[in-house]
């Protein structure tokens, strides 16, 4: 049995070999499979049918896994996903040829929320501005925010992350409502439909995955209903919101202000990038889910997934 780490897992080497070898203490049976390790992240289909053939398991992030890598891999059984969206895995071929899937849901929870609000107060209070115009002999006219306290905070998305969120929001002292496909019971939120809470809120994060369902869900239209004094977080991923109208929205004056972590693309990101030409934008390239600890929990989660799949009860399942 093989498995092969196809990129390093934002730790040291060291301490990831130190956690599979914790891990395979849970291992039932003494056989315990050899493990590969790379150093580096390439993402080239030749580099990774290379690195992926022979292999039984193979661990990746975010990099796109295709057809294409996996038709030259005929002893591939089973992908860990060492992330939470696996839209970059070719799901239906995995289903197809029976390899099985898993991901690491819940090890960015904490490290999303917080830079949900990282956005959210920045916006309100106008950071990044505010020390522009102090570094250049300025002051605070114009640039008076406004506080959390009050306002109206809506999550679409009511999942792990989407529900941490909206903990945090109430701390704030925000009123808060959520919509989402199913709905839950967290105290003090108000589930509503997406329309109301576009109408609604002054503060709109959004927490869904990406599949067909959810491609475009924030377009022209839904923008329109919102206030003009809003905004849109988006750490979610990028197709999820339409660029161009979201780009239009903060042009016309639409929406007051917003902020994304996520693109159609992995950074780097075009420098003409449709968004980067909008006013009251804040940009990050895809690291709300990078933080130290954020790591180390995935690392844990990657394990166990593994040695579960060993041991013939693989957890956080996808196929």
């Amino acid at each position: 049995m093989k498995v092969v780490f196809l990129e390093p897992l934002g730790i040291s080497r060291e301490s990831l070999e130190a956690q599979m070898q914790e891990s395979l203490k849970h291992l039932k049976g003494s056989e315990k499979p050899e493990i590969v390790y790379y150093d580096d992240r390439k993402t080239d289909t030749e580099t990774l049918i290379k690195r992926s053939q022979g292999a039984d398991c193979v661990v990746l992030s975010n990099f796109k896994y295709g057809r294409d890598v996996m038709e030259a891999c005929p002893d591939l059984k089973m992908i860990c996903v060492a992330f939470t969206g696996v839209d970059h895995v070719d799901i239906a071929y995995c289903k197809e040829k029976g390899i099985r899937v898993c991901n690491c849901a819940g090890y960015s929870t904490v490290a999303v929320a917080d830079l949900v609000f990282g956005f959210v107060i920045d916006l309100a209070r106008n950071v990044v501005a505010c020390d522009k115009a102090v570094r250049e002999g300025g002051t605070k006219d114009g640039l008076v925010g406004f506080e959390l306290e009050g306002k109206k905070f809506g999550v679409i998305g009511a999942g792990a992350i989407g529900s941490r969120v909206l903990r945090l929001a109430q701390a704030f002292g925000c009123e808060t409502y959520a919509y989402s496909r199913t709905k839950k019971d967290i105290d003090g939120v108000t589930f509503v439909s997406m329309d109301e809470l576009l109408e609604t809120c002054d503060i709109v994060s959004v927490h869904v995955p990406l599949n067909d369902s959810t491609r475009g869900l924030i377009g022209e239209k839904q923008l329109r209903k919102m206030k003009k004094t809003a905004f849109l977080i988006n750490t979610a991923r990028g197709p999820v919101v339409d660029s161009q109208a979201l780009a239009d929205a903060l042009k016309s004056g639409e929406i007051a202000g917003a902020a994304v972590d996520v693109f159609e693309m992995e950074p780097p990101v075009p420098q003409d990038h449709v968004l980067f030409g909008a006013p009251n934008l804040l940009a990050t390239p895809h690291v709300a889910f990078a933080s130290q600890q954020a790591f180390e929990k995935r690392a844990v989660i990657v394990g166990d997934n593994i040695v579960g799949w060993l041991n013939g009860n693989m957890p956080n399942v996808v196929c």
